[in-house]
């Protein structure tokens, strides 16, 4: 019963196999990189699979010999080890074979703004800047920045950054919303502890296909980019602010000294903005059935507290408390924070999955 349930995936995994070796698939580079994608997406089920398939073989040979004279007292011994491996396995391939995110593998666009708290609170959009940054290096993603907007002592008003590699939305999507930091400024002289916020949202990045955009939505302004303090840093109207008609959304960019430049960046913020905005409406017809504990990706809604005189670091929105920012700051060991983030989110779509919802 449980090999008829898992074979298929066996069999499609072989299928693609077979299928990704004809000449016909080598030269349709676009059928070969879904199969490509399909394959890679199954192979830790079908890895997983075979595991299990192997496992209750085995426990199925154990049973048949435990009358056995010879062998019945060693019959014994590995089904009390097989059956409970096979328990822990199949709960392994449950959560593998838990529906993907279709974003999931996508890079995205990492938007920080300062909030409450003034020059403090810039001052923390590039603290966090260098954190996910670090984090970043530790798995091999490249970080660009696309916009960025200087505080007035130091620090970033607001900030867009590009983060390119391996399934990065699947591991930062959990970072939307309201990041709250308690220090002593570096401005403070009667040493009281401050306290201010910035918030954070996490934007897939999408390509022309999955989000159309007319022309004829599009508004375009351009103006002349300023620095820190109005300082002119352009003499040409280089910069360039869209805004998508139907929904108002805005997109605006100034960073470079080209206005093609600048307007080609736009749009690709804007797409992914509006993309994500449509997502939200999905994601909010869908929490109005089941609300979901993590993932809500609301900007306002307060995620986080970074204490820094406590050096400690808690997540709201499943009780996780670390002492070890430092280490998450300064070191990249965000996955200290993540990985929980990521297993309680499991855990919410396994329970839901078993309960029908």
């Amino acid at each position: 019963m449980l090999k008829s349930k898992l074979q298929p995936f066996i069999d499609r995994y072989d299928e693609i196999t077979s299928q990704l070796s004809t000449p016909e698939i080598a030269s349709d580079i676009k059928k070969m990189t879904e199969l490509s994608k399909e394959q890679s997406n199954l192979e830790p089920i079908v890895n997983k699979a075979k595991e299990i398939i192997e496992v209750a073989e085995a426990i199925e040979e154990n049973k048949e010999m435990l009358g056995d004279a010879d062998f019945g007292e060693m019959a014994k011994e590995e089904l009390a080890e097989l059956e409970p491996k096979l328990v822990e396995l199949q709960e392994e391939i449950k959560i593998l074979m838990i529906p993907k995110d279709p974003n999931d593998d996508k890079d995205i666009y990492l938007e920080l703004r300062a909030g409450t708290g003034g020059d403090e609170s810039a001052l923390f959009v590039e603290d966090t800047f260098k954190m996910y940054s670090r984090y970043a290096d530790k798995l091999g993603w490249k970080v660009e920045i696309v916009s960025s907007s200087e505080g007035t002592a130091g620090g970033y008003k607001e900030l867009i950054i590009l983060i390119k590699g391996e399934s990065v939305y699947s591991k930062l999507k959990y970072e939307a919303g309201t990041h709250r930091v308690q220090r002593v400024p570096a401005t403070e002289t009667q040493g009281r502890v401050h306290t201010s916020a910035i918030t954070v949202a996490v934007i897939p990045e999408v390509g022309d296909v999955e989000v159309d955009i007319k022309p004829n939505d599009i508004k375009m302004d351009v103006y002349r980019s300023s620095g820190c303090g109005g300082q002119s840093v352009n003499t040409t109207d280089s910069a360039v602010r869209l805004t998508h008609i139907p929904t108002g959304i805005v997109a605006a960019i100034q960073d470079e000294k080209s206005q093609h430049k600048n307007r080609d960046k736009a749009m690709k913020v804007l797409k992914a903005r509006v993309y994500e905005a449509q997502m939200r409406e999905q994601m909010d017809k869908l929490a109005a059935d089941r609300k979901l504990q993590v993932g809500s990706g609301d900007r306002s809604e307060k995620i986080r507290t970074y204490n820094y005189p406590q050096s400690r670091i808690t997540d709201h929105r499943i009780g996780l408390t670390i002492y070890a920012l430092d280490d998450v700051m300064n070191n990249g060991a965000l996955d200290l924070v993540i990985d929980p983030l990521i297993a309680h989110a499991q855990a919410e779509a396994l329970q839901a999955a078993e309960s029908g919802n």
